[in-house]
């Protein structure tokens, strides 16, 4: 299978599927023992290069500024989960190799516009037409006991096809705190933003992602009423 996605940043990239993964070649321009390591605080033009690098496969980082903060390390935590890499947030010589590589996940769905929340990888793709667009890091239920109104259940994010029915534009008051432009899929399970989004399962069912990628999915190609909701 051949596709070209993004073709004005990936000019000549074919895109390779194997499985469950997409593997984008022919962008990279170095190979990762010539990269340096950089995690949270590191800036210049390998942080600009890594950005770069990460947005043209879709992973979602808000501003390609040469600064890594919390938004590129949560890309870099994506990629190390479509990889199965340690999710430690630094991009190290494995972590790049990845990278330059053109590591994404494969989408599901074959047609039209759907939001795909990959359990196993903890990711949340916006997809079009079969064709993964965006990727964003996220945490579902944790699948540990929690005890509400003097009944145990059971913290899961089910699985299936779900339109989202509701959203609310600012902080929303829930039984287990505020969320942040919640859209809501599934009875009280819904997309929202969190100030915290772990590397792991650690939501009662909800899928979190950062503020900012809250922000970004009510934007224009994102989630509205309507659009369908597909866990796995």
């Amino acid at each position: 299978m051949v596709e070209l996605d993004r073709r004005d940043m990936l000019k000549g990239a074919a895109v390779a599927t194997a499985g469950s993964l997409t593997t984008l070649s022919g962008a990279g321009t170095a190979s990762a023992a010539t990269h340096p390591t950089l995690q949270v605080g590191s800036h210049g033009s390998a942080v600009l290069a890594l950005q770069a690098r990460l947005t043209s496969l879709g992973y979602w980082l808000g501003e390609v500024d040469g600064q890594f903060g919390d938004l590129t390390r949560q890309a870099v935590v994506a990629v190390q989960k479509v990889a199965g890499l340690s999710r430690d947030g630094i991009c190290g010589p494995v972590t790049w190799s990845r990278a330059d590589g053109g590591i994404r996940p494969r989408a599901r769905s074959t047609s039209g516009h759907v939001v795909e929340i990959a359990k196993t990888t903890q990711t949340l793709l916006i997809v079009d037409s079969g064709v993964v667009k965006r990727i964003y890091n996220t945490s579902t239920g944790s699948n540990q006991r929690y005890l509400q109104e003097a009944t145990w259940h059971i913290a899961v994010t089910a699985s299936g096809t779900f339109p989202v029915f509701r959203r609310v534009n600012g902080w929303h008051a829930g039984p287990f705190g505020s969320l942040y432009r919640p859209q809501y899929f599934n009875g009280g399970i819904a997309v929202h933003g969190y100030t915290s989004v772990p590397s792991t399962p650690a939501s009662h069912g909800c899928c979190r992602v950062s503020l900012p990628a809250m922000d970004n999915l009510w934007g224009v190609g994102g989630i509205q009423v309507g659009t369908p909701v597909t866990a796995y």
